[in-house]
């Protein structure tokens, strides 16, 4: 490359996922970014703020940018190839949308650059023009440029996630992918409309291997999104959504068996009521959910409670290569503000990439496949953003720790990996014992068996495994108490169960440093959920000290106060 700016345009770069993208790209000093839309007072805003110093912070949002930022004028419905040729860019992004929306000349900007030899890519998560983009491959290999669609989370960061599990099976049988955004985004009126042009109406998945009706905003998966070693998200149903990986999945993994893609969003009340309203399409007493795209935007974000966290999944499911089932899972979890920055990651890999040379072939063609998982996991590293793969061989079954922490288990120091081993084991060493002494708090210790205050008292723990469970029998200098822990199902799926008589606890596995904790998301009694405010909560955790398993474990609760507190450790014999 010259000494010149390489020139990027962003069509709809001051709108919800343009103006993320020059955020993204304004640290860049070898860029000249062109924010461009119908109004150039809008896009002259947006710079402006794009300069201007965020809470005295340098980087992104500050006015210290390394790139040349400005303002133009673009009209998608104008003379395409004036414009382009007075701003010369060297890749145009398509960041606009609604893309279900752009009706019978859909590929028109994409037609223009390819014309001028100019390089396209968009963020389109539209089945059709995604899928559609090869009837432009042979004019842009005439020219030599590329023309790359569908670069955002699905299908390129969806179809990264599957790159990187596809090498464990010989044949994949079913694909699941679904995305959770925080309930505190404020979601753009642009992917209200496209979610409300298929809401109600067909939306074409596999099933049993055969191509079928689903229906969008109506099917539905339960789905629980858990990193390895991160605090899950809640539960949740996951509705159908026309995305470009279903087009795309059955010519990538021959004899596929089902598909889906879903979005599951918070509350879920709102999400049960606007799958109502999908229902009503389906039943032909309302023709669409268009006319009310503003409307159920509003509702959305009047409606934002919740933790502000989103996630997404993907899920692979098949046979290895020794013929046995295996299940896969590629998790990621965002904190706060962070999540919807990851629609243009894939954007900003390929714009960084770009500039060290790396160049995609040319042709035009859907962005599945087009960057790998690491290209996104180096862009992660930016936020607080934290993905991971899970793995469950249905015959060669893993010890139930390492099944539900997946590959966090390797990041486990050595004297925790030991303890949780799996098999029939048994470890011993010292104790402190704290009791509380409210009367709601002995009778809770009393119904569970928990020993009493002590100092230096000897312990011995013996671990048995029944199946999927395994059984702790605690002796606490002769007091013996038991419990049972196992992995949780359903909706309480990648959480740790722990048994204590008519009690069970829901707790994540976090390994945080070199300690492993406990947190509790949830509890039963007699099966019957309970409130999570009442839930017993304190400081549980492990660590290893010295080379030695060392225990923190603190039960308590807002309406118990301290029921027991014991710490000490333990070596595995």
């Amino acid at each position: 490359m010259s000494e010149a700016r390489f020139c990027l345009l962003i069509i709809g770069g001051y709108g919800t996922f343009g103006g993320r993208l020059a955020q993204l790209l304004g640290d860049e000093p070898r860029l000249r970014l062109l924010v461009a839309g119908r109004s150039l007072e809008k896009a002259d805003d947006f710079v402006a703020d794009l300069r201007s110093p965020k809470d005295g912070a340098e980087g992104l949002g500050s006015n210290n940018l390394g790139a040349l930022v400005q303002a133009v004028r673009f009209d998608r419905d104008g003379d395409l190839g004036e414009q382009l040729t007075r701003m010369r860019p060297h890749l145009v992004i398509d960041a606009s949308g609604p893309f279900q929306s752009f009706g019978k000349h859909a590929y028109k900007v994409a037609e223009a650059c390819i014309d001028l030899g100019i390089d396209y890519a968009d963020i389109a998560d539209s089945t059709g023009f995604v899928a559609g983009i090869g009837g432009l491959d042979a004019a842009a290999k005439a020219k030599g440029t590329f023309a790359l669609s569908g670069l955002s989370s699905l299908p390129a960061l969806s179809f990264a996630a599957l790159e990187a599990m596809a090498p464990h099976f010989s044949r994949v049988d079913s694909v699941a992918a679904g995305i959770a955004p925080s309930p505190h985004v404020k979601i753009g009126l642009n992917v209200v409309r496209a979610i409300a042009t298929y809401a109600g109406k067909k939306v074409p998945v596999l099933r049993n291997g055969r191509a079928a009706p689903g229906r969008g905003l109506i099917d539905a998966m339960r789905v629980t999104v858990a990193p390895p070693g991160v605090k899950p998200l809640r539960s949740r149903k996951f509705l159908l959504v026309d995305a470009p990986d279903l087009t795309l999945l059955p010519a990538r993994f021959a004899g596929l068996q089902s598909t889906f893609t879903g979005v599951g969003t918070e509350p879920q009340l709102l999400q049960r009521m606007l799958s109502l309203a999908a229902r009503l399409v389906r039943l032909r007493l309302l023709p669409s959910l268009q006319p009310f795209a503003r409307l159920l935007q509003r509702a959305s974000h009047a409606f934002a409670i919740g933790e502000h966290r989103g996630g997404m999944f993907v899920r692979i499911s098949g046979v290895d290569h020794a013929g046995q089932r295996l299940s896969c899972g590629w998790h990621l979890i965002a904190e706060g503000d962070d999540g919807p920055f990851i629609p243009v990651i894939a954007v900003d890999a390929l714009v960084r990439r770009l500039l060290t040379g790396i160049r995609p072939e040319s042709g035009a063609r859907p962005a599945a496949g087009e960057l790998r998982l690491e290209d996104f996991e180096a862009a992660f590293r930016r936020f607080s953003i934290t993905s991971g793969i899970t793995m469950e061989n249905e015959e060669a079954r893993q010890p139930l720790y390492q099944r539900i922490l997946g590959s966090a288990w390797e990041r486990l120091p050595p004297a925790l990996a030991a303890l949780h081993g799996g098999g029939a084991r048994v470890a011993s060493g010292r104790a402190r014992i704290e009791r509380g002494g409210g009367l709601l708090a002995r009778i809770v210790a009393g119904v569970i068996g928990f020993p009493p205050a002590g100092e230096d008292v000897p312990v011995t723990v013996r671990f048995a495994v029944d199946g999927d469970k395994e059984i702790w029998t605690r002796d606490f200098g002769g007091k013996i108490f038991r419990s049972i822990q196992l992995e949780g199902k359903g909706r309480d799926q990648h959480l740790l169960a722990e048994v204590f008589g008519p009690f069970r606890v829901l707790m994540a596995l976090v390994p945080d440093g070199e300690k492993l904790r406990l947190v509790v998301r949830g509890w039963r009694f007699c099966g019957i959920p309970l409130p999570l405010f009442l839930a017993p909560g304190g400081d549980t955790y492990e660590e290893e000290r010295d080379g030695r398993f060392h225990f923190h474990v603190e039960i308590s609760g807002r309406l118990t106060g301290l029921v027991v507190r014991y710490t000490g450790w333990l070596v595995v014999e």
